[in-house]
């Protein structure tokens, strides 16, 4: 499949979202990616179903949806509802992790799980066949404009030969630090989807810098 670029929302500029929603509307991006922050999971906190309801309302393109929370499988219908298209929550804060990708599943929506940086991706081959998407932190969760680790490249290909090796469709997301200087090495690693948030909401010309980061890619 073709590549993919998530401008994180968490970086836009909240006094003119509306604006920062139909820029990417209009650009080459297919996805927005939300970052749902609880304070507990993370150090901070984002917004919740508010926001995500006027986000639907005007975004055109599928909302991917990370939960940085405890416990989420006590929200998964509440995001259904407030038009979250995937779903991806921590393996570290879900204990149970299939029975979670079954409900996010039957809610309607794809399921996604997200691994920290010191979490083997070994901790979730057992379940891969359920995952549609497994979404690499390649910062510590919880703060954007972090600086990208480079062993999440290692851990990239690593994942990519284990989901080739099973037969898997399963997705690769990179979040975190994502710029155009190390887009093209995480495609080349594998990475199927690329989540930019200060690297497109910083520059000058932020729609330009979405095309840019998806010519990485070739």
């Amino acid at each position: 499949m073709s590549k993919i670029i998530a401008p994180s929302i968490l970086s836009a500029d909240f006094a003119h979202l509306g604006r920062d929603i139909e820029m990417i509307n209009q650009s080459k991006a297919d996805w927005f990616h939300v970052d749902v922050m609880d304070g507990v999971f993370v150090p901070n906190i984002s917004f919740g179903f508010p926001v995500m309801k006027s986000l639907k309302q005007l975004a055109k393109k599928t909302l991917d949806v990370h939960l940085m929370i405890v416990q989420p499988e006590r929200f998964i219908q509440d995001f259904a509802d407030a038009g979250a298209n995937v779903l991806t929550v921590h393996i570290e804060a879900s204990t149970h992790l299939h029975r979670t990708l079954q409900q996010i599943k039957a809610a309607g929506m794809k399921a996604g799980v997200a691994l920290n940086p010191h979490t083997s991706i070994h901790s979730l081959l057992d379940v891969i066949e359920d995952i549609d998407l497994v979404c690499l932190m390649s910062v510590n969760p919880g703060f954007g404009g972090q600086k990208f680790i480079p062993q999440t490249l290692k851990k990239t290909e690593a994942l990519k030969n284990e989901i080739t090796r099973l037969g898997c469709a399963t997705l690769i997301e990179i979040d975190g630090g994502v710029s155009l200087q190390n887009a093209g090495d995480l495609f080349k690693a594998g990475a199927d989807v690329l989540v930019a948030g200060n690297t497109v909401f910083s520059s000058e010309n932020p729609s330009q810098t979405i095309t840019d980061l998806l010519n990485c890619s070739k």
